[in-house]
């Protein structure tokens, strides 16, 4: 079995046990991963705080751009997905939390980038507020925040509400264009200057 289908496989099986926690049946493509993590420096030691990473997509895609610079925290509420990771990837520092404690795990104002790979549609009015409380308390003043929405989804009452709060909470909201290689298709909000 190659690498990729090894993943996709661990991705579909943690699906299936903890569907509402995952909320996808695949990971994220290289595609989107490139366009979601375009944010990071290509210069210095920023600090780059990635929620739900999964089995590792956007995770791959981050450590090629530091290229062992700077620091890489992971937090990832499935402790299978975080063993996993650790051990691809020895080299960051993996939490098992939930995104909602951010705050517990990393200095308020440290983050230079948030990347997330939360399924923000799946989580309750409460849920949102709560994780986007943690990452404007996490992510520094000149910092960027990015995250996911599926295309598809982008009319459902939480994706909606999704994007009324980040606008409420950042003063530049971006959304890239839809990312048709991702399977499904994507786009991406890039976002800046957390009020």
């Amino acid at each position: 079995m190659t690498a990729a289908a090894l993943e996709r496989t661990t991705f579909l099986r943690e699906f299936l046990r903890a569907p509402f926690t995952v909320a996808s049946v695949t990971p994220s493509g290289s595609m989107l991963s490139e366009v979601v993590t375009a944010p990071v420096p290509s210069t210095g030691d920023p600090v780059i705080v990635e929620l739900g990473p999964g089995t590792g997509s956007f995770t791959a895609a981050i450590q090629r751009r530091l290229a062992g610079r700077g620091r890489h925290l992971a937090v990832e509420i499935n402790p299978r997905f975080a063993k996993r990771l650790a051990a691809g990837y020895p080299q960051i520092e993996v939490a098992v939390a939930d995104a909602r404690r951010l705050p517990d795990v990393a200095d308020q104002g440290s983050g230079d980038v948030i990347v997330s790979g939360l399924p923000w549609a799946a989580f309750t009015p409460d849920q949102q507020d709560d994780l986007l409380d943690a990452v404007t308390a996490v992510l520094a003043p000149h910092g960027t925040f990015t995250t996911f929405a599926y295309t598809h989804a982008q009319w459902a009452p939480s994706a909606r509400r999704l994007r009324r709060l980040l606008g409420d909470r950042f003063e530049e909201v971006v959304l890239s264009r839809t990312v048709w290689a991702n399977l499904p298709p994507a786009f991406v909000y890039h976002c800046r200057q957390p009020h």
